[in-house]
C-alpha cells in the first residue's frame, strides 16, 4: 500500500499522517518540481518532476507508480487536478488508484462562476457574483450589493490576485490591474479558457469563517463532515483553528457531498452570519484547515487506505472531539542529496 503524494510542496504533515496510517505496510512518496521542496525531505523516497504543465508530466508520475508499486496517488494542487482528473485511467491500468474526483466535479470546483451557479441550484446561499464590471456596477447602482467588494481571478489558487474595493475608483482599479496582472501569474493558462470572462467581482460576505471538510468514500457516497472555525489565516491558508460542532454546517456538508460526488476529501470555506451559511470556495482536494481535524481525532488518511483496501475504517476516525484549538509553526527542513532528479529532465526517458 504504498502512497504517492504530488505537488507536495510544505505539506510535510500529510507524509506523516499516512506514514502513521500506513504502519509500517507500505511507503509515502513525495513530488515535486522543486527537489528542495519541505514534504520531499521527509518523504520515504522522494522525486522530483517536470513542471505540471510539462508534455512530460503525467507520463512521469505513471513511470513513478509503476516503478514503485504505488497503490494510492494524491494531488494537493488545484492547478494538478483538471490535468490528473483526465489521466485517471492510464493510472488505474498499472493498478494505482488516484484519488481523484472526475473532470465534471474538479472543473466545477476550480470554476468559481460555476460553483456559484450550482451551490444555488443546491438551494443554498453563495455570494453576489458577477462575471464583468459593468454587472457590478449596474448592481450597485440598483442597490443590490455595496461596498467593499471582492475582485478575484475566476479560477483561483491560493488567494492569488485577490484584492478588495471600498468604493467605485478603487474598484475599477483594482478589475483593470488585475487583468493585466494574471496573464503573468501561474492562473494564465486557465484563465486563457474564457479571457474575456475570466475575472469576477464579488460581495465581500460577513460572519464567522469555518472552514468545513466534506467526506465523500472512494464510490463518490457521502459518508461525514468536519467542521472547524477559522481564527487566522496566512497566504490564504488556515493558519489557527478550532473544532466545532454545528448541526447547521453538518447539513451544508451533506448536501455539497450528496450533490457533487466528489471523491475523498473536499475542502470549503463557508461564512456563518446573518445571512445564514454562505459557501465561498469548494477545493476537491486536502487543504491547509486539515490538520485541524487530524490533531482534534480525525484520521482520513486512516480512512482512504482502508476503502483502497476493501476495508471499513473505524468510525472514530470520521469524527473530531470539538473546541480544539491549534496553531501551525515555521520550522526549517534540511535538505537531502538524495532526491531523485531524473524523471525531472525533460530528456529523460520514461520507463
Amino acid at each position: 500500500m504504498n502512497v504517492l503524494l504530488t505537488c507536495a510542496g510544505r505539506r510535510n504533515y500529510l507524509v506523516h499522517y499516512f506514514r502513521e496510517a500506513l504502519a509500517g505496510r507500505g511507503h509515502v512518496f513525495a513530488a515535486d518540481v522543486d527537489g528542495d521542496a519541505a514534504a520531499l525531505q521527509e518523504a520515504d523516497h522522494s522525486f522530483a518532476v517536470p513542471p505540471v504543465a510539462a508534455p512530460q508530466y503525467v507520463d512521469a508520475l505513471v513511470a513513478i507508480c509503476q516503478r514503485h508499486s504505488v497503490r494510492l496517488l494524491l494531488s494537493l494542487s488545484d492547478q494538478e487536478l483538471p490535468i490528473l482528473a483526465r489521466q485517471r485511467s492510464r493510472f488505474a491500468d498499472i493498478g494505482t488508484l488516484a484519488v481523484i474526483s472526475s473532470p465534471r466535479v474538479v472543473d466545477l470546483c476550480a470554476d468559481k462562476w460555476a460553483s456559484v451557479g450550482f451551490l444555488r441550484q443546491c438551494g443554498m446561499a453563495a455570494p453576489a457574483t458577477f462575471l464583468c464590471l459593468a454587472e457590478a456596477k449596474q448592481a450597485l447602482r440598483a442597490g443590490e450589493v455595496q461596498f467593499p467588494l471582492v475582485i478575484k481571478p475566476r479560477w483561483g489558487a491560493a488567494s492569488i490576485g485577490i484584492s478588495y474595493a471600498e468604493d467605485e475608483d478603487e474598484l475599477e482599479s483594482a478589475y483593470h490591474l488585475l487583468g493585466r496582472r494574471l496573464p503573468r501569474t501561474s492562473l494564465a493558462q486557465a484563465c486563457a479558457a474564457d479571457p474575456d470572462r475570466c475575472m469576477l467581482v464579488q460581495e465581500r460576505v460577513d460572519g464567522r469563517e469555518h472552514g468545513i471538510d466534506v467526506i465523500n468514500d472512494l464510490s463518490g457516497g457521502y459518508v461525514t463532515t468536519l467542521v472547524r472555525r477559522k481564527l487566522a489565516m496566512r497566504a490564504g491558508e488556515t493558519d489557527h483553528a478550532v473544532t466545532a460542532e454545528s448541526e447547521e454546517l453538518q447539513a451544508v456538508g451533506r448536501t455539497i457531498g450528496q450533490q457533487l460526488g466528489h471523491v475523498g476529501l473536499l475542502d470549503c470555506d463557508v461564512f456563518v452570519g446573518e445571512k445564514g451559511c454562505v459557501v465561498l470556495e469548494m477545493n476537491p482536494r486536502f487543504g491547509g484547515g486539515y490538520p485541524f481535524s487530524h490533531v482534534a481525532g480525525a484520521n482520513i488518511p486512516a480512512c482512504l487506505i482502508a476503502w483502497a483496501s476493501g476495508e471499513q475504517p473505524d468510525p472514530g476516525w470520521l469524527s473530531v472531539r470539538p473546541n480544539v484549538t491549534a496553531s501551525k509553526c515555521d520550522r526549517l527542513v534540511v535538505s537531502r542529496d538524495d532526491i531523485d532528479k531524473s524523471v525531472a529532465r525533460s530528456d529523460a526517458p520514461v520507463q
